[in-house]
């Protein structure tokens, strides 16, 4: 391969960036995975109902919605907050549970989410172009023989590289229209969406809706 051939020439700026970048794809994952995403603590239950969406005033919002408390954790949720049944807490900004982390993906975690995708996808397609060049088709059992394990990787990446762009796609368009996924899946059960003038009180302008989740 092109890394491999670099290697051997004494050129190691290419291969040595490209295990960094797989190197902070593996700490980027473990930090979404093992950090809180945002749950909601009964101790903190004055401060979750003071929440950003709720301190600022939204006029399509409806004031007389009031706080529901959790039927399970009995905390009460904030505005955008929901109980995940497989962390069995209350998530605030609760966007969906990632079994691929095995942990939500929340108000906290999911700015490093994205950037999570992002370093996998770099990483993914590099890895794509790296396997590519070192394959040299021919039509014999010995080059199958020869080359069959850098082939079915190839093809594992390519699999992965389009479930990780087209995760990554549709969450940066959720986050350009300030919506999480569980809002657009379920905006018909949601009550300060079901009650409220626009269908998306909450979408402040693609600028201002990435400048507030990023920064």
């Amino acid at each position: 391969s092109d890394l491999q051939k670099q290697e051997e020439r004494g050129e190691l700026l290419q291969p040595l960036t490209f295990v960094l970048l797989g190197l902070c794809s593996v700490l980027l994952y473990f930090k979404v995975s093992l950090m809180d995403p945002g749950f909601v603590k009964p101790e903190e239950e004055v401060k979750a109902s003071k929440s950003e969406e709720q301190s600022v005033a939204i006029p399509q919002v409806p004031s007389d919605i009031k706080m529901r408390r959790c039927g399970y954790c009995m905390v009460k949720q904030p505005m955008r907050a929901k109980h995940c049944q497989q962390c069995q807490h209350c998530v605030r900004r609760y966007d969906h549970h990632c079994p691929w982390i095995e942990n939500c993906v929340g108000e906290r975690n999911h700015p490093l989410f994205i950037a999570y995708l992002s370093v996998q996808l770099v990483v993914l397609l590099w890895g794509g172009h790296v396997a590519w060049s070192g394959l040299y088709f021919e039509q014999s059992w010995d080059w199958l023989q020869h080359n069959i394990f850098l082939l079915v990787s190839f093809l594992l990446i390519v699999i992965f590289t389009i479930v990780v762009l087209l995760l990554l796609i549709s969450q940066l368009y959720l986050i350009s229209c300030n919506t999480t996924t569980w809002e657009f899946m379920s905006h018909h059960r949601i009550s300060y969406l079901r009650q409220s003038e626009l269908e998306n009180p909450f979408d402040q302008g693609v600028v201002l809706n990435l400048w507030r989740f990023f920064c």
